[in-house]
């Protein structure tokens, strides 16, 4: 199909009947679709069953003798924080284990700083008047809702295709008030993107305002890949600490979508000086974390090998439904002008870019074909994308066949829109519509 503004009026009116009446007919087939949250599907989450019966009854004792049963080990095991170790880049004494949130993990670590400040401040965040922290859009909706809690101003930053604007950022945090920085380094959330090794060495080498400045490093798809061999990552806390900023980072991951998402493990790792500040914040509200869990883990994957091959098994059940989404939206969609698309190579979302101001209208027409989206505006702060342009579709929980007839309704949706659209900037209307 030709670009919907090369169309001749009369011919833009026959393709806007037309897909309306595909409209109707896809609405008639009564489909419940949910593809709003990038949750790992019933038949991954099989794929961990084996961690319901570990550690075992009577295998409670850890590498060092210890019962994991009982109270303290506050930072986790160290054959936890070992095997998980080159996941988050660091020492394994660089590493904490704590529940099945990561997100639980970032969020304490910015109330903590609110309250208690962090290494490197001369007081805590709160008492700083308004702070900032950058948000790379279209980013991650928990992350924003963290900070719009806590009165956190939040500044867009647009992503290039390598990681955030760096020329944006370097002038943003050069302001004392710009106190961290959201970041999703790995298969970038929802845009898929890895950041570059450029990216990284100006991320952790650049001029801040702020002497307490924190990238909040969320690396959530550091093995997530959709492909054999994906993009690699540069270090960040190498980075930081070979800049002369080795407090910068704090760096967060979790087994959320390795293992079983509710049941999981999450991570922390930083410096040293920021390791022992975690700690003793942590150390107030627990007095340690599940280490039978922690050793359930252990024995499941055993080592770096054992991981390898169990996300070997999540690719083989995830790429085909992402390939699903591809070939819907390029056999309705090329060449029409009406949106573009990522094409990730990993993580867990296709984010896509429709014709200004129709993201919307697109997940209104969706809603009525049965297909639930993300709600447009989700991937900036506050809900409200400038252009209504971004759009997130999460195929990872759906079966294979919902999946395809999901990305078939949202394809549909997505040129409707951008139809209703095109005659409206000429002053026609869709009749029907």
């Amino acid at each position: 199909m030709p670009a919907l503004t090369a169309l001749p009026s009369e011919d833009l009116a026959d393709l806007a009947a037309r897909l309306l009446t595909e409209l109707a007919a896809f609405r008639g087939r009564g489909l419940k679709l949910d593809m709003t949250r990038g949750k790992p599907a019933p038949e991954q989450l099989d794929l961990s069953s084996d961690l319901l019966a570990l550690p075992g009854n009577r295998d409670v004792t850890t590498q060092s003798g210890e019962d994991a049963r009982n109270y303290g080990g506050l930072q986790g095991l160290p054959e936890a924080r070992a095997l998980f170790a080159g996941l988050l880049g660091a020492p394994a004494d660089q590493v904490v284990v704590g529940e099945n949130s990561s997100l639980a993990l970032m969020h304490d670590s910015l109330v903590w700083a609110l309250l208690k400040g962090v290494p490197g401040g001369a007081r805590p965040w709160s008492q700083e008047g308004e702070i900032a922290f950058l948000a790379p859009v279209p980013g991650y909706d928990r992350h924003f809702a963290i900070c719009e809690a806590f009165g956190v101003k939040l500044i867009p930053v647009p992503l290039t295709g390598a990681g955030p604007d760096m020329d944006t950022v370097e002038r943003l945090v050069a302001e004392p008030s710009v106190k961290g920085m959201w970041c999703v380094p790995r298969y970038s959330n929802p845009t898929g993107e890895t950041y570059g090794a450029e990216t990284v060495r100006r991320l952790a080498a650049m001029r801040t305002g702020a002497p307490d400045f924190r990238i909040y490093w969320d690396n959530a798809y550091a093995v997530h890949d959709l492909v054999e061999a994906g993009p690699p990552l540069e270090n960040l806390l190498d980075a930081c600490a070979a800049s002369g900023n080795p407090d910068r980072a704090f760096v967060f991951a979790s087994t959320s979508k390795i293992t079983l998402a509710g049941a999981g493990l999450a991570f922390f790792a930083s410096s040293p000086a920021n390791v022992a500040w975690f700690l003793a914040n942590a150390g107030v509200r627990t007095i340690g974390p599940n280490k039978l869990n922690q050793l359930a883990h252990v024995r499941f994957f055993r080592d770096a090998d054992g991981i390898a091959r169990h996300m070997a098994a999540h690719r083989a059940l995830l790429a085909p439904k992402f390939e699903a989404v591809e070939a819907a939206l390029a056999a309705r969609l090329a060449e029409t002008g009406a949106a573009t698309w990522a094409r990730p190579e990993g993580g867990y979302f296709v984010s896509v870019d429709v014709r200004p101001g129709t993201a919307r209208r697109v997940v209104a027409l969706a809603g009525e074909l049965g297909v639930k989206m993300t709600p447009a505006g989700s991937t900036w702060p506050g809900g409200k994308d400038p252009a209504d342009a971004n759009l997130r579709i999460a195929p990872s929980f759906p079966s294979l066949a919902e999946v395809k007839a999901a990305a078939e309704g949202i394809a549909l949706a997505i040129l409707l829109a951008a139809v209703e659209a095109e005659q409206g900037a000429r002053g026609e209307t869709t009749a029907g519509a």
